[in-house]
Order: C-alpha cells, then sequence, then structure tokens
C-alpha cells in the first residue's frame, strides 16, 4: 500500500521576493518523510486572495494532506486564514475557544488583547484548532489543509501537534554512497541498478572536490532489505 501523499503552500511576498528565506518547507518534509507521508509538491504564492484560494483549492483536491505556512498573524497583509475559508465555502469569525486562548496568553504578558491581535482568534467554522505552545495564537485544520504560522519555530511546534494524529505509511529509508567518477560514467549502470530495483528510487548529485569529479548516489526506499541489497551491488559497481 502507498503512503499518504502531501502538498505544502508557502504564502507571503517576502518569500518571493527574496527577502525571508523560507525554511519550513526542509523541516516538513524531513517530519513528513520520518511519518510516512510522501510530500510530493510545494508551492509559493503571493499574499493575493484569489492566488491563495485557488492554490488551496487545486492542493486540497490533489493529495490527502495540505499543510501551508505563513499569514495568519495580526496584520492586514496576513489574509491565509479567510481565504481558505473561501475554498472551502466555510463562514469565517471570532470563536470563543480561540479567544480564550489568546485572552489567558496576553494576560500572562501583561498586554492588550486588542483588535489586531484578536485577529489571530478568527477561524472557519467546523475547522479543528492546532496547538502553539510558543505564543498561543492557534493555527487551525478543515477538512484536509493545515494552517500554520511562517515563523519557523512556531510552524515547527504546530508540525510536532498535528502530526501525531495523522496516519502515516512506511517511512522512507535512505543510504548514500560517493562515487569518484564523472555522472557520464555513472548513467549507464545506475540506470541498470534502478531497472532492477523498481521499488527504490534512484539520485544522482555530482560535485567538484579539490579538483575531481564525482556523484553522491542516493537511493531510497521503504524497503530495508532491498535497500541494503541495492546499496552492496551499487558498492561492487563503484568500489571506493
Amino acid at each position: 500500500m502507498s503512503n499518504p501523499t502531501a502538498a505544502m503552500l508557502v504564502i507571503g511576498d517576502e518569500i518571493l521576493s527574496g527577502r525571508t528565506r523560507d525554511a519550513n518547507m526542509h523541516h516538513l518534509a524531513c517530519a513528513l518523510t520520518r511519518h510516512g507521508i510522501d510530500l510530493r509538491e510545494v508551492r509559493v504564492v503571493s499574499d493575493d486572495a484569489d492566488a491563495i484560494t485557488k492554490a488551496v483549492r487545486a492542493l486540497s483536491g490533489g493529495f490527502d494532506h495540505v499543510f501551508t505556512s505563513g499569514g495568519i498573524g495580526p496584520t492586514h497583509d496576513d489574509i491565509t486564514a479567510d481565504n481558505v475559508a473561501r475554498a472551502f465555502d466555510r463562514p469565517i469569525g471570532v470563536r470563543d475557544d480561540a479567544r480564550a486562548i489568546l485572552e489567558a496568553h496576553y494576560e500572562r504578558q501583561k498586554t492588550e488583547l486588542n483588535e489586531a491581535r484578536l485577529r489571530m482568534a478568527r477561524i472557519p467554522e467546523g475547522a479543528t484548532l492546532i496547538d502553539n505552545p510558543i505564543s498561543a495564537a492557534p493555527g487551525f485544520s478543515i477538512e484536509n489543509v493545515h494552517v500554520m504560522a511562517g515563523v519557523p519555530a512556531i510552524f515547527e511546534a504546530m508540525v510536532a501537534s498535528v502530526l501525531p494524529t495523522l496516519t502515516g505509511g512506511a517511512p522512507m529509508l535512505s543510504q548514500s554512497l560517493e562515487v569518484f567518477r564523472g555522472e557520464g560514467d555513472v548513467a549507464g549502470p545506475l540506470r541498470e541498478l534502478a531497472e532492477k530495483h523498481p521499488g527504490l528510487s534512484f539520485g544522482s548529485y555530482p560535485f567538484q572536490r579539490n579538483g575531481a569529479f564525482g556523484a553522491q548516489v542516493v537511493v531510497r526506499g521503504q524497503d530495508a532489505g532491498e535497500l541494503d541489497a541495492a546499496m552492496a551491488e551499487l558498492n561492487r559497481l563503484f568500489p571506493g
């Protein structure tokens, strides 16, 4: 049985402009791999209402899970929640449980829960809250879409909260070998090995080191025995 599939939607002008370097994709990819969910696509859109809604609808219909990052803060350009709600034709408003979380947090901080901060308690109807132990403002899950903050520490905490609730498959295993040959020398034998082991994926990533050309060959799969067998063959083909 194949693993569940996932896509990630990264939202924010700051990502597309290069002002902010996205770190969340790498974290999510690693976490999903360990959990047995295959990340198949990552899409980046601007802070544009129609772009967010269109992307959520497309990805939600194409994958088992969608994880969004960014755009759920207190400022005017934080429009993710509204447009995820629009994607599912759900009303959105301040929800009592989300408001209570923020009230308790800002009371502890001796800070006013003003109108801007209260925007973070606006949750689409029927959504489930995602815990945020860092700054309290919750994310949410609606149908198969999990809406999370863009700040890496908060995103990572929300991923840790959501993943145990999702059914995963077999974790993806990987092994690698550095081959000090040009990719042109590696390609033929590697293709034959890939054909012999259709249950595995083979990748070749070239490098140049101290004037010598080489390639790091990475073999990935869910069957540990088949992976070990393929690596043994790879080592025979390209002894160190």
